[in-house]
């Protein structure tokens, strides 16, 4: 029995959206994202007034009215929370201290949540940073946070979230590091503004040509991102990483992610941990 829909939605527009995404995003887009693709995408058809997914795919190859950032952050997929896998985590918090020794000459950190989300993961990074080093220790270092959704990305910089989000962390961390809302915000959550601080928040396209930063980067953490590429845009991001990576530095992808068939000058030393070699 054939479902029945708002909108027409044939094959031949899932196609179409598809290789729009590949292209645009890298990612590589399956047959089962049918119908995740026609519910996320009906809403932004509603909102421009269409009937139809070609209509749609018309907008789109004509990018009228600048569609294709909304049609790009209804598509990829934000899942995270704070501390998530959380042994990455604890060996930022035992690098640490050897950056401090490594780096005393130029007394800089730094390290890059790519694929950042609303921002839970850049927030856990902040929090390991200052659990481990001193308050008043004189050095320059920085946190930054991109994503390829505008949307996610904003939501991040403000870093408010509901009270359910922050149920993992202890409660040290939740009095230190949020304040509870009030009144219309009852039930939220706020990140301390000293945590912000630490943070950059930047849209990127890890598909760009061109990327803005320059690094050296200390350590990049890369989680549950490459998994939607093929094996070739793999081995160019991961390249494209190293290259920015200090000597030494360190790379963390998702617990499902694995590098060992890719020609690339990192060495696995831990759960889902390079080193760069």
């Amino acid at each position: 029995m054939a479902i029945e829909r708002e909108f027409l939605f044939t094959e031949q527009d899932f196609k179409i959206l598809g290789q729009l995404v590949t292209e645009h995003a890298g990612i590589i887009v399956t047959p089962e994202k049918f119908d995740m693709f026609y519910s996320r995408l009906g809403r932004r058809l509603r909102l421009l007034g269409l009937t139809t997914f070609e209509a749609y795919c018309d907008v789109l190859k004509a990018d009228q009215g600048g569609e294709f950032p909304s049609f790009i952050n209804a598509i990829t997929t934000n899942l995270t929370s704070f501390f998530r896998e959380n042994h990455h985590f604890e060996f930022l918090a035992t690098l640490l201290p050897i950056l401090l020794k490594t780096n005393a000459a130029s007394r800089r950190i730094r390290i890059w949540s790519a694929g950042c989300s609303t921002g839970e993961e850049p927030y856990s990074l902040a929090m390991t940073v200052k659990q481990v080093i001193p308050k008043n220790l004189p050095w320059d270092i920085k946190i930054l946070a991109t994503d390829i959704d505008s949307n996610v990305l904003a939501a991040a910089a403000e870093g408010n979230y509901k009270m359910d989000r922050i149920t993992g962390i202890s409660n040290a961390q939740k009095s230190k590091w949020f304040k509870k809302g009030v009144g219309a915000n009852r039930g939220m959550v706020s990140v301390s503004q000293e945590l912000k601080d630490m943070i950059h928040f930047k849209r990127l396209n890890l598909m760009d040509q061109q990327w803005p930063m320059k690094g050296p980067f200390d350590v990049i953490f890369c989680r549950n991102v490459i998994i939607y590429f093929d094996k070739t845009t793999k081995e160019t991001l991961v390249k494209r990483y190293v290259d920015l990576l200090a000597e030494q530095g360190h790379l963390c992808v998702g617990h499902s992610e694995s590098l060992h068939r890719l020609s690339i000058k990192l060495k696995l030393i831990g759960n889902t941990i390079y080193q760069k070699s």
